[in-house]
């Protein structure tokens, strides 16, 4: 049935070497074996074998005391596994091999009736489809805790007033819960898009075989009930060449390390000397080996950093598929490693970003302090003369020349008298100094999504009233 080979005095089983006269080369063999990385599938590949070894003998493709020894051979094996026990050899190649080799060493030819009706294309595609339903439900709740943090703390700071910037220049006013509520919002969107992803992950792939299905009277539909699978794929060609889901999750995860990338510089920046606007707690911060005095945000930089290795996986899949024809090519093995990186990497940037934020402290007296004479209630100026009759031009062209009048003067705008302001313009009268202050400035933006409290604090319910629904799906 089987070929066995010698090679270096080491008999190998290949269970495929019936058509081989002579063993793989020892450098072939360890360039081809992916059990280094793919052993993370083992539960996948058991409860797939298990659905699919209840199929064949509900359908009389085998007997179903076959079946039952199938079935408690697999669970033997996954407590193997489990307890350490499991005699992982390389010459498997992979976990499906590894696996079956172990089952038919437990059952002799039983054993070797698992693979009737699929392939090794169709088992590990269905095996990545399992992982990867498990692992985007996974990244969801985690992206889910990162917003509810950002909730709370933008609840915590519903009227604390920050500057905000544009082209990092000092712009205009804004509520720090307003800043954190804008991240949500970004969150909110990854999660929106693993929550899609997940659609097309809910796939079953199992019962394609090769390429182009089985003679065998197999049936998919319960094998598909039984893993929880919601569809299956509608062609056996398209469903061993797929792997657009795991496209589809590393671009989302691309898009929200960028996010957390953007997140972690503003947090670098802002507790730096120079801006002094927040601290980050030393529960999230290193020293230097020979500078005592430093207080590093190494973790915010990791995530930063680790941004270009997801970035990279997402890549790096798209080159190994952008030119490979149907159906099933070994190139697609490469697909594991990057995801598994990539997942492991999302992950934990997530759980430190959030452990990161609800830390936080912000630095009110800097705060207070970077509002003197920096002139980001200048457009309020300009929106004042607006509401005096000025067109909006004239308006701009008259608070520049106010600014520049201040510069020239070392002064800020609340420092003028209206002596000051009205020989620049005559419609400026004593009710401006009720508009130059940031909380006035904050205040006054109204608008949906603005900066005002009213406004944030709509932001905060519709984001508590997402996150309670979402809660609810888990």
């Amino acid at each position: 049935m089987n070929r066995t080979v010698r090679w270096k005095g080491v008999q190998t089983l290949k269970l495929w070497g019936g058509r081989f006269k002579t063993s793989t080369d020892v450098l072939a063999e360890g360039f081809t074996s992916s059990i280094s990385f793919d052993w993370r599938l083992y539960r996948q590949d058991i409860a797939g074998s298990i659905a699919h070894a209840k199929m064949l003998a509900k359908c009389g493709i085998i007997t179903q005391e076959e079946g039952r020894q199938l079935v408690e051979g697999l669970k033997t094996i996954q407590k193997e596994i489990e307890n350490g026990t499991f005699p992982f050899r390389q010459e498997y190649e992979d976990i499906h091999m590894n696996i079956e080799a172990r089952l038919t060493e437990l059952l002799g030819e039983v054993g070797g009736k698992l693979h009737t009706a699929r392939s090794r294309n169709d088992q590990v595609a269905l095996d990545m489809h399992l992982f990867m339903k498990e692992q985007v439900a996974e990244v969801r709740q985690l992206v889910l805790e990162l917003m509810e943090t950002l909730v709370s703390r933008a609840e915590e700071h519903l009227e604390t007033i920050f500057p905000g910037y544009t082209h990092l220049q000092r712009a205009q006013p804004v509520l720090f819960s307003q800043y954190l509520m804008a991240y949500f919002f970004m969150f909110k969107r990854d999660y929106e898009r693993f929550s899609d992803c997940q659609k097309r992950t809910d796939m079953m792939p199992l019962g394609a075989a090769a390429l182009a299905g089985t003679p065998h009277p197999i049936d998919r539909e319960y094998v598909a009930a039984q893993l929880g699978f919601g569809q299956l794929y509608e062609n056996s060609m398209d469903a061993v060449s797929d792997r657009d889901f795991l496209l589809e999750f590393l671009a989302a995860a691309s898009i929200m390390m960028m996010h957390l990338s953007r997140l972690a510089e503003e947090l670098i920046i802002w507790s730096s000397q120079e801006f002094g606007l927040v601290e980050m707690d030393d529960s999230f911060s290193t020293g230097s080996s020979i500078m005592p005095q430093k207080k590093n945000p190494d973790v915010a930089e990791l995530i930063r950093g680790k941004t270009g290795r997801v970035f990279g996986s997402l890549v790096g899949l798209l080159t190994v598929m952008k030119a490979l024809p149907l159906a099933y090519h070994t190139d697609m093995q490469e697909d594991k490693e990057r995801t598994f990186d990539a997942i492991d990497t999302l992950k934990n940037c997530l759980k430190v970003a959030s452990g990161m934020l609800r830390s936080l402290r912000l630095q009110e007296d800097a705060i207070a302090a970077s509002f003197k004479r920096d002139y980001s209630v200048a457009t309020d100026v300009a929106d004042y003369l607006v509401r005096k009759g000025r067109p909006f031009r004239r308006a701009h062209e008259v608070v520049g020349k106010l600014v520049l009048y201040c510069l020239e003067e070392g002064k800020g705008l609340e420092d003028l008298s209206l002596e000051e302001f009205q020989k620049i313009d005559s419609a400026i009268q004593e009710d401006i100094y009720q508009v130059i202050t940031p909380e006035a400035s904050v205040r006054a933006r109204r608008s949906t999504g603005g900066t005002a409290p009213g406004s944030v604090r709509k932001q905060i319910e519709l984001g508590k009233e997402f996150i309670g629904r979402e809660k609810k799906s888990f």
